[in-house]
């Protein structure tokens, strides 16, 4: 046979596909863990997820997910959300999937489910699924039976593997930077409450307690809490306007090159700030406002107020969008840590405007009472937490440059100009 031929999807199935369950959402809450459209839409891999749980009856455990079963998005409000293509890679617990959810799982024996969820997130596989998205007023969506019957291309097992385990070992990598990152925005946050809200270094000489930070940052903690303010001696309530300013850069459609980042509300990373998505402002027609590396994105939707990241390149974002910098530098480290906690999004929440689309906007947000611990102690958090923000910056952007090497290796291994073991060779260098 030729190396690559072409043959209907459902030839290579293991049992008929099916949709998930109906759930209400007044069952909710308890039970098996449930994949909803938003997982697919947030996640192309899907494993050990925090999601939804749903109490499921003994007839509806054929709707319990099976490590490499492929997941397609039966239904969106977009066309490129139609289709879409996700790949359950296991959990420690039982997983079911809801019924705007489409389940394929493929015959092990003929075709690799890696190598195809690796297709049908590539331009070439898009397209075919784009072939049999059908487009309503409301929502597009694509049926079980057209994808079935959809023509896919198809080669050797061995050769299928060996395509899928490239890509996976750049996804791998990509997964491993996240987590770093998760870790350290953790850890940031958690010296950044130990130290200005809990006051743990001060409560501890008030216990006697040994030092646990070197001794020249230990010794900048006052030795005891005020009564009359509750906070360290010597420190003192002020508001977010008082160290931080907002950055109002308008520009027009005609000022922007097609080729300058974009991020919009749907770019933004939700509770965390590695602001990892842009696109090209190609399709750019309204005012925009810039933006400096470094500086802060802050979501004035609700309820996008957990849409908070630091910027790791300069561009231009949506106006839905506020932008934000510390007026000092050695300030910035305090303030991205400030607006990204949970405390700071609930102010925003409760103290948005406007009925249909609640905002909340800079004049509002610099009203924020915080603690105003001494520049001194703040250097040192700044001096403490900016390498992990540097490291989140340069694990962005190695993610993206291992991404579009995954996206460029499987139509180049499928036309034939490039060899198995050649692009086993980039994808160790790259990682």
């Amino acid at each position: 046979m030729s190396e690559w031929i072409s043959c209907e999807f459902g030839s290579l199935y293991a049992e008929p596909s099916r949709n998930g369950l109906t759930k209400p959402k007044r069952v909710r809450g308890h039970g098996v863990k449930f994949v909803n459209m938003g997982e697919i839409f947030r996640h192309d891999r899907l494993k050990n997820l925090e999601c939804d749980r749903v109490p499921l009856a003994e007839n509806e455990k054929s709707a319990l997910l099976r490590n490499d079963d492929l997941l397609f998005a039966r239904q969106s409000l977009v066309l490129a959300g139609a289709g879409k293509c996700s790949i359950f890679l296991g959990d420690i617990e039982k997983v079911a999937f809801e019924s705007h959810i489409i389940r394929v799982r493929l015959d092990q024996n003929k075709a690799d489910p890696q190598f195809y969820y690796y297709l049908f997130r590539s331009p070439q596989g898009r397209s075919l699924i784009e072939a049999i998205v059908e487009q309503g007023a409301g929502a597009s969506g694509v049926r079980s039976s057209d994808l079935q019957s959809l023509m896919v291309p198809y080669t050797f097992l061995s050769q299928q593997k060996a395509i899928a385990r490239i890509l996976s070992s750049l996804d791998d990598k990509i997964e491993l930077n996240r987590r770093m990152n998760e870790t350290l925005e953790a850890m940031a946050r958690a010296i950044f409450k130990d130290w200005f809200v809990d006051f743990g270094p001060t409560r501890a000489k008030m216990s006697g307690r040994a030092a646990y930070l070197p001794e020249h940052i230990w010794s900048l903690f006052p030795e005891a809490i005020d009564p009359e303010t509750g906070l360290p001696q010597g420190w003192k309530l002020a508001t977010l306007g008082s160290i931080a300013e907002s950055v109002n850069r308008t520009v027009n459609p005609t000022e922007i090159d097609e080729q300058t980042p974009y991020i919009g509300l749907e770019h933004m990373p939700r509770r965390s700030i590695a602001l990892s998505d842009w696109e090209g402002a190609g399709k750019v027609t309204s005012n925009k406002l810039r933006f400096e590396t470094g500086e802060f994105l802050f979501g004035k939707l609700r309820p996008y107020f957990h849409k908070v990241g630091i910027a790791s390149l300069s561009g231009i974002c949506s106006t839905d969008i506020v932008v934000v910098r510390a007026k000092s530098e050695i300030w910035s480290s305090f303030v991205i840590t400030i607006i990204s906690t949970d405390n700071f999004v609930e102010y925003t929440s409760l103290t948005s405007t406007g009925t249909k689309m609640p905002r909340t906007s800079w004049s509002i947000m610099a009203k924020y009472d915080l603690t105003l611990p001494p520049e001194s102690l703040v250097k040192h958090f700044h001096l403490m937490i900016q390498p992990c923000t540097d490291q989140i910056i340069d694990n962005i952007h190695q993610n993206r440059t291992l991404a579009d090497l995954r996206d460029r290796l499987l139509p180049k291994l499928m036309s034939g100009e490039l060899r198995v073991k050649g692009a086993e060779k980039m994808a160790e260098d790259a990682v």
